[in-house]
């Protein structure tokens, strides 16, 4: 079972600072949150350490479905800059949201997915050229959000030839069961805990998620790819690594 950590937990603090933690811990991989405090990662802090990485792209001030075209090509510049640098470093996995619907457009979200599902598109070709596994992430129950189901993300992912980031935080808060959470398409995982009302990011074993029921099936599954804890601060990855360690 392969277990990482995300720098989420430790934004603000420095790129050095973050790794040292992190591996502190044992964990042996980490997902890179490419954006602000992080935009420009430097490549001789990261060769300093034996550890493993993934990228998250970056997702504030992003949106690869908006309909504004300066907007959207911009907010795709953004997210190849991630991918360059994961294939730099040899990262196995990048991570996207898959876009945004402004509030003008609430009543009909359905102007915003063929819009997304291009830029998708334009990303996956991209990683393809460059040998990058560029994956989507599943949403949570937000209304601006797009791609909370994830039967519909997962039919473009296939017609793409693309992978899925499963986030089980924003699964689980999107309402869907526990057993109805794995496809063929998922590569990476995002793990964290809620109550179900919100998108809390909580510790493992301290929300209402039955992890072992999602764990078992990707195990029974032969999944191969990362549970990459994604929550709020240090304890919180401490409590989550304790949690994985002493029920897996």
């Amino acid at each position: 079972m392969k277990i990482g950590a995300s720098t989420l937990a430790t934004f603000n603090d420095s790129l050095k600072s973050s790794l040292e933690f992190i591996e502190s811990l044992g964990i042996e991989y980490i997902e890179l949150l490419h954006q602000y405090p992080n935009e420009n990662i430097d490549l001789d802090v990261l060769s300093s350490f034996d550890l493993k990485y993934t990228i998250h792209a970056p997702f504030l001030d992003v949106n690869i479905a908006s309909l504004s075209t300066k907007s959207r090509d911009v907010s795709i510049e953004q997210i190849k800059d991630s991918i360059d640098l994961a294939n730099k470093i040899d990262a196995s996995i990048v991570v996207v949201h898959p876009g945004l619907v402004p509030f003008l457009l609430k009543e009909t979200p359905e102007k915003i997915y063929p819009v997304a599902n291009e830029s998708i598109k334009k990303l996956g070709q991209y990683s393809k050229d460059l040998g990058v596994d560029t994956t989507i992430e599943n949403m949570p129950n937000f209304e601006s959000m797009i791609y909370q189901d994830m039967t519909k993300l997962n039919e473009i992912l296939v017609e793409f030839d693309m992978g899925m980031t499963l986030d089980i935080g924003h699964a689980y808060h999107s309402k869907i069961p526990e057993n109805e959470m794995y496809f063929d398409s998922i590569k990476h995982i995002h793990i964290h805990d809620n109550m179900g009302d919100d998108d809390t990011h909580l510790p493992l074993g301290e929300g209402n998620i039955q992890f072992k029921d999602i764990i078992n099936t990707f195990e029974d599954k032969n999944y191969d790819g990362i549970y990459m804890i994604e929550v709020n601060n240090k304890d919180s990855i401490k409590k989550s690594l304790e949690y994985l360690k002493k029920n897996f």
